[in-house]
């Protein structure tokens, strides 16, 4: 074991409170992994409820590893040591599965990168029954896993809570691989690839599946969120949300805007009791006073003052809808200094297209009421290339922001940028990208006009890289033909080219209702008529 690494490993494990350590012997010994920095996927609810869930478990071991920095990552390299991790510093490929806790598509690269420095056949074809289950779950395996299934064992297509309860007792009883993934595939939201086949012609063709394994798998998710026990146990400052304990107040959001996959595919909205948030906030304190109250839409949480009114503790809340609601309660939350809601256009028109149903006057009103409440800093968020943008939709959120920034003498204004990326199971699944030229004029031109206003700062992602999400979020099986060039290829459109794949088929091409989407063999709970409908009501608020 290379001495470097290992250091840094017990440096970041030294300032954690609530890790566990067991002893392997006699247990199913899993490695958790985040395809992202430790930074990033220490700050990832979603891991860290995982991992509390599986140590529960007296039958089960669980421990972590995180994509290495580069730095790191050739250091693992020249001293040819295999990822290792944290808690034992075994190689992952010792463990008797590897779990990958997926969240964002551009980590897809990350994922064989991971197993290449683990030295893990990255095919799942490939792979001998000697080395790991390499199984994943997560956001990204709810709405589009195809891009990813020819390198994992498993799929769970959906909250996992309760499936893979259900999936680690048939892990123990089942013999052999080949048993344990017949009787899987037999698990609500359990997704099985070697099962299934699909034959292309430019679209995909015919989809089959074999060995019995359900044609449509179901989503799951958690009916009461108030009663499972989904909650972090490690606290460090090395994280995003430095030395807080994240606990989750609703899932799913009522708004179901039409871009947005989380409000589509966490649905039904489900919120936690009262009495459930204070049991956890007394668990917290035991170790910070810094919580942070995590859910889509906390200005619809019915108990969110009672909440925020609690005594003793730091809150700290994501972002809020514009409304009067919103206002008063960034009030409560004291000595905080930066709040963030999200117009998304700017425009009523683009806004009435994209269904956030918020008004001009709401959000304007709503910024004045946080300004008037001393926060400094108001966060908006804002996207550019959406589906019917035009030019006067981008002078909007000029004019928009510099409205915003009258309201009040006192605080500063940030402008957060994203592009717009299509997603599976919104309405929006059958849109093209904008032109890459376009987005980037756009955003310049928004930079250009704001730059001269005292108090307005602007932020955006790197548009290139919202195109590679594109390609990953709308991609098939034949994507994997990209990964795989992607671990000697930086360059994401090069390592199309490589592969023999036309990015624009995905990504810059409008899409017919009749065709087959490489999703639709999930049962999201949303009909793809209701979506289409959606879509065509979309287009005529244009």
């Amino acid at each position: 074991m290379n001495r470097k690494l290992i250091e840094k490993i017990n440096n970041l494990t030294s300032k954690e409170n609530g890790a566990v350590l067991k002893e392997p012997g006699g247990r199913i010994n899993i490695c958790l992994v985040y395809p992202n920095t430790y930074h990033v996927g220490m700050s990832n609810l979603g891991f860290q409820g995982i991992y509390t869930l599986l140590n529960e478990r007296n039958d089960v071991l669980c421990e972590r590893s995180f994509f290495p920095n580069d730095e790191d990552i050739e250091e693992y390299a020249r001293t040819k040591t295999e990822l290792f991790s944290m808690e034992s510093k075994r190689p992952l490929n010792r463990f008797d599965i590897v779990a990958f806790s997926v969240s964002f598509e551009n980590d897809y690269p990350n994922i064989l990168k991971i197993l290449e420095l683990s030295n893990i056949s990255p095919r799942a074809a490939d792979r001998k029954a000697s080395q790991p289950l390499i199984i994943l779950g997560g956001a990204c395996a709810f709405f589009n896993p195809e891009p990813l299934a020819d390198f994992f064992d498993i799929c769970f297509v959906g909250e996992a809570e309760e499936m893979l309860q259900e999936f680690l007792e048939v892990y123990r009883e089942s013999e052999t691989r080949a048993d344990l993934y017949k009787k899987a595939s037999h698990i609500e939201g359990v997704y099985v690839p070697k099962f299934y086949t699909a034959k292309y012609n430019n679209g995909i063709l015919q989809r089959e599946s074999s060995e019995n394994a359900p044609e449509k798998i179901k989503k799951q998710y958690i009916k009461d969120i108030s009663s499972n026990r989904f909650r972090p146990s490690i606290i460090t400052p090395e994280t995003e949300f430095s030395g807080m304990y994240l606990i989750e107040a609703m899932r799913g959001c009522p708004w179901q805007c039409r871009f947005c996959v989380a409000g589509h595919i966490y649905n039904p909205p489900r919120k936690k009791e009262l009495n459930a948030i204070k049991q956890e906030i007394n668990v917290a304190l035991k170790t910070t006073k810094r919580v942070g109250l995590i859910g889509p839409s906390l200005t619809d949480y019915p108990f969110a003052r009672d909440v925020l009114e609690l005594e003793g503790v730091d809150f700290s809340i994501t972002s809020l809808r514009a409304s009067r609601k919103s206002a008063e309660l960034a009030g409560l939350l004291k000595g905080h200094k930066s709040i963030s809601i999200a117009p998304e256009a700017g425009t009523e028109r683009l806004r009435r297209v994209i269904a956030k149903k918020i008004t001009e006057d709401d959000i304007i009103e709503t910024s004045k009421l946080i300004f008037a409440e001393g926060i400094e800093n108001l966060r908006l968020y804002f996207m550019v290339g959406l589906p019917t943008e035009t030019d006067e939709d981008i002078k909007g959120i000029v004019e928009l922001a510099t409205k915003i920034r009258a309201c009040s003498k006192k605080g500063g204004l940030t402008l957060t940028l994203s592009t717009f990326v299509p997603k599976s199971f919104t309405p929006f699944q059958w849109h093209p990208m904008e032109k890459i030229e376009i987005v980037k004029d756009r955003i310049k031109t928004i930079k250009k006009l704001l730059l001269p206003i005292k108090g307005i700062r602007v932020f955006h992602d790197v548009p290139k890289y919202a195109y590679m999400q594109g390609l990953f979020s709308m991609g098939d099986r034949r994507i994997s033909g990209v990964l795989e060039a992607m671990l000697k290829i930086h360059d994401w459109r090069k390592a199309c080219i490589d592969s023999g794949i036309d990015p624009d088929f995905y990504i810059m091409r409008k899409k017919d209702f009749t065709e087959a989407l490489p999703w639709d063999f999930i049962d999201s709970g949303i009909s793809k008529e209701k979506l289409w409908e959606e879509y065509q009501k979309a287009l005529k608020k244009a």
